[in-house]
C-alpha cells in the first residue's frame, strides 16, 4: 500500500513526497481508518515502527481550520525530548497547512510558554507534569480537546506519571476522542483503558518483544568494566562503519566514568564524543542530540532517558555497554538503530553477572543472541571499580544487642571509656541511696 491509497488530502500527500515518503508502515496503515472513525483507539507497536506519524496523520486530515484560543488536540508524551520529537514532526507534516502548534515541557521558561498559549493553539504537546501546572493555574483551557493523545503510556508510567495522567483526564472533556500508543501491554495500561476509554479499537503491529528482523544482534562476553572500555576503543577505530554510534550505559555516574576513560585512549578529534543523562541541563541535552543528528558528534554516550521514542536517523550501532534492568528497556535501546526497516546493528558487553537478565531477553525475543570471545587485540585488564569488587554478605543493621545482630563492614566496638553508662550523677545516686523511695500517703477512703 502507499500512502496514495490512504484518504490523505493534498497538503499532507505533498508534505510526505517532500519528505522521500511512499509507503506507510504496518502502524500507520492499520491506525489510520481507525482513528479517522472518531473511536478511541489502542495501538500496540515496538518502537521505531512511525508511531508518530500513525496518529498525526489522520488527527491533521480531520481538524479544519479555526481561529479559536484554546487547543482542540493534548499530546502526552514522558519526556521533554519526546515533545520536541511530536513537534519537529508536525513542521514536517504542515508545510501546507495552516494548523498552530507548540510545546511545553519542566524545565523552560513557564512565561513564555503561558504566552505561547495565550496567542491560540491547535496542538498543544506536553509532558505530563507540566500540563497539570498549566491547567490548574488556568493559563491552559482544557475544555475544547477533542482528541487526547498518549504516546509512549508505558514509559508515563515507568517514570511515575500516573497520577498526574489521571488528573490530566479528570480535567479534560467527557465527550472527545482518546488515542493511546504503547510498546508494551502492562497490567497498568490494561487498568487504564479499563477505565477511561470507550470501546477501543485495537490495533496491533509486533508488540515491543517482537525480534527486529532488520537489526543484527551480537553479543562480547567481557570479564570488567575497563576491559570493556578496551573494547569499545577497538572497535570505535573503525570510523567508517561505526559512524553514528548510541552507547547505552545503566547509571549515570559509570557514562560519566565512560566518558572521561574513553576520551583519553587513543587521538579522537575534539568533538567525537558527547554525554547525556538526566543531570546535564536541558538546553546541553538537546544541543548534543541536534549535534548527533547532524554529524557533529561521531559517539553519543547515554542512559536509558534516550532509549524510548528518540527517533535518530542513520544510527549505524548501538552498544549496550552494559544491561538494563529490564528486558522491554534492551528492545528500545536496539530500536534506537534499524529505523523505518533500515539495517542496524546491535552489540553488547556481556558478564557473567548479565546470564539473568540475558534470559529474560532471549525468552522474550524467543531468539538466542550470538556470542563472542573478545578478540586477541583487546587488552584484558584486571583493575576493577567499586561494583565489580565481591563484597561479604552482611545482613543489614539490627538492633545492637539482639540475637539477630550482625555488624555492617564500619562497625567498630567502643573504647572502655566510652562504655560508661550515665547513671546521673554521683550525689543524685548518694541521695537516693540514703532515703530510699519516698512512701507514698495511702488514699483516703
Amino acid at each position: 500500500m502507499s500512502f496514495d491509497t490512504l484518504n490523505l488530502n493534498t497538503p499532507l500527500r505533498n508534505a510526505l513526497t517532500d519528505l522521500g515518503y511512499t509507503e506507510p508502515t504496518k502502524i500507520q496503515e492499520q491506525a489510520f481508518s481507525c482513528i479517522m472513525s472518531g473511536r478511541d483507539v489502542v495501538g500496540i507497536a515496538q518502537t521505531g515502527t512511525g508511531k508518530t506519524f500513525a496518529y498525526l496523520l489522520p488527527i491533521l486530515r480531520m481538524l479544519p481550520f479555526s481561529e479559536q484560543k484554546h487547543p482542540r488536540v493534548l499530546v502526552v508524551v514522558p519526556t521533554r525530548e519526546l515533545v520536541l520529537q511530536v513537534i519537529d514532526a508536525l513542521e514536517k507534516l504542515t508545510p501546507y497547512i495552516n494548523i498552530r502548534f507548540g510545546g511545553i515541557y519542566g524545565g523552560a521558561n513557564i512565561n513564555k510558554q503561558k504566552e505561547m498559549i495565550r496567542n491560540g493553539l491547535d496542538i498543544l504537546v506536553s509532558t505530563p507534569r507540566r500540563v497539570i501546572d498549566l491547567g490548574m493555574s488556568g493559563a491552559l483551557k482544557l475544555k475544547n480537546i477533542q482528541k487526547f493523545v498518549i504516546d509512549e503510556v508505558d514509559e508515563i508510567f515507568n517514570l511515575g506519571f500516573r497520577l498526574q495522567l489521571i488528573d490530566i483526564i479528570d480535567l479534560l472533556p467527557q465527550k472527545k476522542q482518546t488515542i493511546l500508543f504503547s510498546a508494551t501491554m502492562t497490567d497498568e495500561v490494561s487498568t487504564l483503558i479499563q477505565d477511561f476509554f470507550n470501546h477501543p479499537i485495537s490495533v496491533e503491529s509486533a508488540a515491543s518483544g517482537t525480534r527486529l528482523e532488520n537489526i543484527e544482534q551480537i553479543a562480547f562476553e567481557v570479564p570488567n568494566f575497563y576491559t570493556k572500555i578496551n573494547l569499545l576503543n577497538y572497535l570505535l577505530q573503525e570510523d567508517e562503519e561505526f559512524s553514528r554510534v548510541l552507547v547505552f550505559i545503566k547509571h549515570k555516574y559509570l557514562a560519566d566514568l565512560v566518558f572521561t576513560e574513553i576520551q583519553g585512549m587513543a587521538d579522537y578529534p575534539e568533538d567525537t564524543f558527547a554525554l547525556i543523562h538526566s543531570n546535564k541541563t536541558q538546553n546541553y541535552r538537546l544541543r548534543s542530540v541536534e549535534n548527533f543528528k547532524a554529524g557533529k558528534h561521531r559517539v553519543l554516550i547515554t542512559t536509558d532517558v534516550l532509549s524510548r521514542g528518540m527517533d535518530i536517523p542513520n544510527v549505524s550501532h548501538v552498544i549496550n555497554f552494559d544491561f538494563p534492568k529490564e528486558a522491554e528497556a534492551y528492545m528500545h535501546r536496539i530500536g534506537r538503530t534499524g529505523r523505518a526497516e533500515n539495517e542496524g546493528f546491535a552489540l553488547s558487553f556481556v558478564t557473567e553477572r548479565d546470564a539473568e537478565i540475558i534470559a529474560e531477553i532471549e525468552t522474550l525475543m524467543n531468539y538466542e543472541i550470538p556470542k563472542y570471545s573478545l578478540p586477541d587485540e583487546v587488552f584484558v585488564d584486571s583493575r576493577l571499580i567499586d561494583d565489580e569488587i565481591e563484597k561479604d554478605d552482611i545482613t543489614p543493621y539490627q538492633k545492637l544487642g539482639s540475637k539477630e545482630f550482625a555488624p555492617g563492614p564500619a562497625f567498630h566496638e567502643k573504647k572502655d571509656k566510652n562504655k560508661k553508662v550515665n547513671l546521673g550523677g554521683s550525689y543524685r545516686r548518694k541521695l537516693a541511696a540514703k532515703y530510699k523511695k519516698p512512701q507514698r500517703r495511702k488514699p483516703k477512703k
